[in-house]
């Protein structure tokens, strides 16, 4: 893309890495930490903030949304109407545009996830307030959660898991909220969010993101709860919230590990894990409005038990491996490929193959049993000897 002017987003500039890789804002280049700042907006639209969020966005790609402009296609649309909109966005006065509704298989053939696609601008706009937010809430968060922050892992929380266990804590607590994404109340949201942001003008479009609504078959259907999965607020601002539960865990004492909307609570009995279960069940439905998944939610043996696509063994020492789910959940994809394979050579299918495999092979490449990788090996053998032979 052509430089852009520094009165542009995509002008030139230092390229911070996207908030997943520690972006540095304007707040945090100044330290700021004061909870009474009323300067928010004009950090947002910062132009080394604004080339930041734009790298991120076009890097990330994403189809269009409602207004069916591409990513691609951004940069000159913000040639000519930036002024107009970070004067909107000064004055309060700027209006997100509904998310678009995407369906898209959940693993293992286990119905549907419904994602809400923002349109180009407002993927910009939200990377933009989202840099500056990090640098207010992240430093708070809780050391035990893991998902969707800067520098942090699935993989640091699997060890971390296994940490727990390791250390006598041999019963889980295996919390799932029902619908999490779905269910968050604004009002309860946009609370803890006050605690920190004292610029109306901040507060006004965050709520009005999560009220923005959807389009399904062109009919806007708005939106009284949740916060729509596709957006890059959606993650903080699902953090933000369940810092509640975070720090009430803490205050209890108790051993755990989140990722997103995934906690595990680590005990040492199932009568403990029980009571544990019963307490913060009434803890979330009282101070979140969140009900626990009863079907999915249990307490259990860590080995017995997955997280995040992990199990263990029941070892003293306990070594990780890729839960029998997740082994299914591939075989499930690869036989999808393996279908599409007749007719067609082997180069071909392999190719296709390879992403997936791939990606497969480095989120479980903490896995200490190898059992699982030459059972999956043996079984993809047997599977591509026809497609050679044909």
């Amino acid at each position: 893309m052509a430089e852009m002017s520094e009165s542009s987003p995509g002008g030139s500039g230092r390229n911070p890495r996207g908030t997943g890789a520690g972006v540095s804002s304007v707040a945090a280049m100044k330290g700021r930490s004061r909870p009474e700042d009323e300067m928010l907006m004009e950090e947002v639209v910062e132009h080394k903030n604004l080339s930041a969020a734009y790298r991120r966005v076009v890097a990330n790609k994403g189809s269009a949304g409602v207004d069916g402009m591409r990513v691609d296609e951004l940069g000159s649309y913000l040639k000519g109407n930036w002024p107009r909109i970070k004067e909107e966005l000064l004055s309060g006065e700027y209006r997100p545009k509904p998310v678009r509704r995407v369906e898209i298989p959940k693993p293992g053939g286990r119905g549907m996830r419904k994602l809400g696609i923002p349109t180009a601008m407002d993927r910009f706009i939200q990377q933009a307030i989202l840099q500056v937010l990090d640098s207010i809430f992240d430093p708070g968060f809780s050391d035990s959660s893991f998902g969707f922050r800067p520098g942090r892992s699935a993989h640091q929380a699997v060890l971390k898991a296994r940490e727990h266990v390791a250390s006598g804590k041999r019963w889980v607590v295996d919390l799932d909220i029902e619908k999490f994404f779905d269910r968050v109340n604004h009002d309860v949201l946009m609370a803890w969010v006050a605690r920190k942001i004292n610029d109306k003008r901040v507060l006004r479009l965050l709520r009005r993101y999560l009220q923005a609504g959807i389009m399904d078959d062109g009919i806007v259907t708005p939106l009284r709860e949740g916060t729509p999965q596709g957006g890059p607020l959606s993650p903080l601002l699902s953090n933000i919230l369940l810092d509640e539960l975070d720090k009430e865990l803490e205050r209890r004492g108790h051993t755990f590990c989140r990722y997103a909307d995934d906690s595990n609570i680590y005990v040492g009995s199932k009568r403990s894990g029980e009571r544990v279960k019963e307490s913060i069940s009434r803890f979330l439905e009282k101070r979140l409005r969140m009900k626990v998944n009863e079907e999915k939610s249990a307490v259990g043996r860590p080995w017995k038990r997955k997280f995040l696509g992990y199990t263990m063994t029941v070892d003293k020492k306990p070594r990780l491996k890729v839960a029998p789910e997740s082994e299914e959940k591939l075989r499930v994809k690869l036989n999808e490929i393996l279908r599409r394979g007749r007719g067609r050579n082997l180069e071909e299918v392999v190719k296709e193959m390879k992403p997936l495999l791939t990606g497969w092979i480095n989120y479980f490449k903490l896995s200490e049993v190898r059992v699982t990788f030459e059972r999956l090996d043996q079984w993809l053998r047997r599977k591509l000897r026809p497609i050679f032979y044909s």
